[in-house]
């Protein structure tokens, strides 16, 4: 039996996102219910995270509801926005990544903005593994009932899935394209 080694690259890994209301009007994590941490808990060195091993990602992914835009599932606010808040308005958001080095004790602080051209690109045209990622996670929604697939259905995974296939070295993608095939043979 082979044993395999995680080398740590990163360790007590949080990410946070601050959506910019001028701009987003909801938003939803997708998964990860169980890792939200606290907004003071960021800063925190004390709270541990997640770690990353070498050649791992992470990925995180959030269904967002442009402002002025249809598919908002929650009704506006009486008093939306203080005035106060002055939002950078061509940001959609601020990403700030905060880690620790496996041999170090205090974090390092990562800070970028997002841009709108980062929503531009169709589906088909992002990466293979992005369109997996998105596969999975809308197979997921659906094995829990569906509440915001709309009409998605087990066909639009299907296609996804296909349209991600890549390589599949270890063959993550065709069993997942398995596991959709007979959930929909289940459900129908």
């Amino acid at each position: 039996m082979k044993h395999a080694t995680l080398q740590m690259i990163a360790k007590d890994v949080k990410i946070q996102i601050e959506w910019n209301p001028a701009m987003v009007a909801e938003y939803r994590l997708i998964g990860y219910e169980n890792r939200l941490l606290a907004r003071e808990d960021f800063n925190n060195d004390k709270v541990d995270a997640g770690d990353i091993g070498a050649g791992h990602t992470v990925t995180a992914l959030y269904e967002i509801s442009l402002v002025g835009e249809p598919g908002q599932r929650l009704d506006g606010l009486r008093y939306g926005v203080s005035k106060s808040t002055v939002a950078v308005r061509d940001e959609i958001a601020h990403l700030r990544l905060r880690y620790k080095l496996p041999s170090e004790g205090s974090s390092h602080l990562i800070e970028q903005p997002i841009l709108p051209q980062t929503l531009q690109n169709s589906l088909q045209r992002t990466s293979d593994n992005y369109r997996f990622s998105a596969a999975v996670a809308a197979f997921s929604q659906l094995l829990r009932g569906g509440r915001y697939t709309e009409s998605f259905s087990f066909d639009g995974v299907t296609n996804l899935v296909m349209s991600a296939r890549g390589k599949d070295r270890f063959g993550y993608r065709g069993e997942l394209q398995r596991l959709v095939n007979l959930a929909a043979s289940l459900d129908g």
